[in-house]
């Protein structure tokens, strides 16, 4: 019998596991398209919150750990794999935020480098934004990573050890339990899934369910009450000739994000349309304008490539990590919301260390799911 079952091969999955198998664990991972294709795949990779200040103490706990661990992480992924997840600091500059001092008076709490700044800092380091900007927030410590690159790097990661086995394609059809003292929910006992045409009944000791958006639902088989509901952002690929920015940009709840080949990705809507995943007419019109609104040399650069991917809303933005309530051998980590790659690397570290028995870093009790 394999120790764990984690259904959900996104970076949080895919994070997890590797945390477990390096004490040994024998770890199998399934995901019911392929690994790294959903949220973890379509979001932006800022390695911050938008505005870190406005979030729960809960959030930036998480969201500092992780910024501590996505160096080392990055490195060793890029040693072991040859992929480079692109980890670069960039600095997140936010323009004409209306909540200035709440910004300055969280960073001094929370040891953050953050300073206001005026317009001949603004346009000294971004030149070529709109004019106009008179004010805003410089935070010269926060990076972005290539999220499809970590996502790749990840999977050729585990694919090389021997103690994890990933299952792509592979559909949860349902998960079996049995109860105790007339309960409903005590133990996992089986997960019957769909792989290659074929049903199969996979078991394990402990399962955990790390599938984003569609968390939720695979515990309301079981009777459990999940509130992570799908959310839908669309963003924008730019491919410019030229590096047209150094600096992750963000004003009113929208950004540029400059890779390190002069790609620039814009980003991104709030949608709350179920599982639809379809971009639209809308959004392409809505995107490019705010992005023209920041960088209008932009207005003479096509649009490279629209898409959409499904964010797993949860009240305040506040995931859901540890065990289920009434079981036995049932965990989950969901509801990330917008912060799943932000907060991925101490999310992952946080169950793994509920999972092993370690005493946590960071208090668990905030994340607890409860009925």
């Amino acid at each position: 019998m394999n120790d764990f079952l984690i259904i959900g091969g996104g970076v949080i999955g895919l994070l997890l596991a590797r945390e477990l198998a390096t004490v040994g664990a024998q770890v199998v991972v399934v995901d019911q398209g392929q690994c790294c294709q959903e949220s973890s795949w379509a979001g932006g990779g800022i390695v911050s919150p938008l505005y870190p200040w406005r979030y729960s103490p809960a959030v930036t706990a998480l969201a500092s750990q992780a910024q501590q661990a996505y160096p080392k992480l990055a490195a060793e992924l890029l040693a072991e794999t040859g992929i480079d997840p692109e980890l670069e600091y960039t600095g997140l500059l936010m323009l004409d935020a209306a909540d200035e001092s709440e910004a300055l008076q969280w960073a001094a709490g929370n040891a953050k480098t953050m300073q206001s700044v005026t317009a001949s800092f603004i346009y000294g380091r971004e030149n070529g934004l709109a004019p106009g900007f008179r004010r805003g927030l410089w935070m010269p410590d926060i990076a972005n990573i290539r999220n499809p690159r970590l996502g790749q790097a990840l999977v050729s990661s585990l694919r090389r050890n021997p103690r994890v086995q990933i299952h792509e394609y592979t559909r949860v059809l349902s998960l079996q339990s049995e109860g105790a003292n007339g309960e409903a929910l005590r133990t996992v006992t089986q997960v019957n899934v769909l792989r290659e045409g074929k049903a199969e009944s996979l078991v394990a000791d402990r399962v955990v369910i790390t599938a984003g958006a569609w968390s939720g639902g695979l515990l309301s088989t079981l009777g459990v009450s999940l509130p992570v509901v799908p959310v839908k952002g669309q963003m924008l690929l730019y491919r410019p000739a030229r590096r047209l920015l150094d600096t992750i940009v963000l004003t009113d709840g929208r950004y540029l994000i400059p890779r390190r080949d002069n790609h620039l990705l814009v980003g991104s809507t709030l949608e709350h349309t179920d599982f639809d995943k379809s971009t639209t007419q809308e959004a392409l019109h809505s995107l490019r304008q705010s992005a023209q609104a920041l960088l209008p040399e932009l207005a003479q650069c096509p649009v490279h490539t629209q898409w959409a991917g499904l964010r797993p809303g949860a009240p305040n933005g506040v995931p859901f990590i540890g065990k289920v309530a009434g079981s036995e051998n049932l965990y989950v980590n969901a509801g990330h919301y917008r912060n799943g790659l932000v907060l991925a690397p101490a999310s992952a570290q946080l169950l793994a260390d509920l999972l092993l028995g370690r005493e946590p870093v960071i208090d668990p009790a905030p994340y607890a799911p409860t009925p």
